[in-house]
């Protein structure tokens, strides 16, 4: 059939068949010469294809098959699966579901990571407060865009799809500043400690005592294995996180038989909602935790410290009183010591206490005076 318009319908639309293959769908040309050109265009395309498909046993592959294969072998088991699948599926709405990845340019990954980094937060411009929401930080633009788009790309090149000019992926990203290590000093320990309401003072001693991302921290009780004196939560990338059971979490543990049979933390329900009983026990939530920890530092009057800092801090510290930094890499569950290296800093104080140190030679350091390598 020859290119046409249906009714009511502003585009022309290709409808023809090839080796088998039936195409059907709109050209978005408003004359009909345009339409014939892109019909052309698109059986030479298809016979091009065919022919690809038969020395390499593959045809080519869009971003909505592409993602769906990441999806089912991988994205799905991501610690935040939710956040995932909504990037997959702006990934999708951008480029569109029938874009080819072998036709993926620079150019399209450039207009993307510009598109997106001028959006803000959920979509809002401006805050309750009439405050104007910033855009979106480059390290969400990153995860969220180019890194994600990048994965479901080598994925499917893993899945044996061949793709003879990738986009230069690097130039692509955004440059993050560099990620601080902050840690808590005794006054802030104690606002925070005091602050917490009790029913989610549990929950968070044990993140202050294991250093466990948030994620990490909301366990089951079939994560946690008594006799090996070992809990082993799911971490970043669906790694396995181990967490030895000190005296001190195994106290914790304890405190928390009784409150409910599959997680080990809980909170109890002030303000029931569907389905819920007011001073009834429920699980502590993802989001459930976020908002306790934003109430929390705001009643504490700590400022400048997230709650992935908790875990800067008990770095920090472990370092300081060990000087190992594998017992650190250990601790943090970090595959890479690279990672664990941003802790091997040191404070002014502890530069000043070692240049001491050389103006007499014959003083031991004690404990306390010992500088982290």
């Amino acid at each position: 059939m020859p290119v046409h318009k249906p009714k009511g319908l502003p585009f022309y639309y290709a409808e023809f068949q090839l080796h088998g293959h039936r195409v059907h769908k709109s050209t978005k040309a408003k004359s009909k010469k345009e339409a014939e050109l892109i019909e052309r265009q698109w059986k030479a395309q298809l016979e091009e294809d065919i022919k690809q498909a038969r020395v390499t046993g593959t045809a080519p592959v869009t971003l909505d098959v592409a993602a769906g294969h990441f999806w089912n072998d991988k994205g799905q088991y991501h610690v935040n699966s939710d956040n995932t699948w909504t990037d997959i599926q702006r990934l999708i709405s951008y480029l569109g579901k029938d874009k080819r990845l072998d036709q993926l340019a620079d150019a399209d990954v450039a207009a993307l990571v510009t598109r997106r980094r001028n959006e803000t937060r959920h979509g809002r411009k401006e805050t309750k407060g009439g405050k104007t929401v910033p855009t979106l930080s480059n390290a969400t633009v990153n995860r969220s865009c180019t890194i994600l788009l990048k994965a479901i790309f080598n994925h499917s090149a893993m899945r044996g799809n061949s793709f003879p000019k990738p986009p230069q992926w690097k130039t692509h990203m955004l440059k993050e500043p560099k990620e601080r290590v902050r840690e808590l000093d005794t006054h802030e320990a104690v606002a925070l400690d005091s602050s917490v309401r009790d029913d989610y003072a549990l929950w968070f001693e044990f993140a202050r005592l294991t250093g466990l991302r948030r994620q990490e921290t909301l366990i089951k009780w079939s994560a946690v294995n008594i006799f090996a004196k070992r809990i082993t939560a799911i971490g970043k990338q669906s790694r396995e996180v181990h967490t030895p059971i000190t005296p001190a979490v195994a106290a914790i543990l304890k405190k928390c038989e009784g409150h409910h049979p599959e997680y080990v933390f809980t909170f109890v329900c002030k303000r029931p909602r569907e389905g819920q009983v007011k001073g009834e026990r429920y699980p502590i939530t993802p989001e459930g935790a976020k908002t306790q920890w934003r109430r929390l530092r705001k009643r504490s009057g700590v400022e400048n410290f997230r709650f992935h800092d908790i875990r800067h801090d008990v770095g920090t510290k472990l370092l300081r009183q060990t000087g190992n930094l594998k017992i650190v890499q250990r601790a943090l569950n970090h595959s890479d010591i690279k990672t664990t290296v941003k802790y091997a800093h040191v404070h002014d104080h502890e530069v000043a206490e070692a240049l001491a140190l050389l103006s007499n030679p014959t003083k031991k350091p004690t404990t306390d005076e010992k500088v982290p390598a």
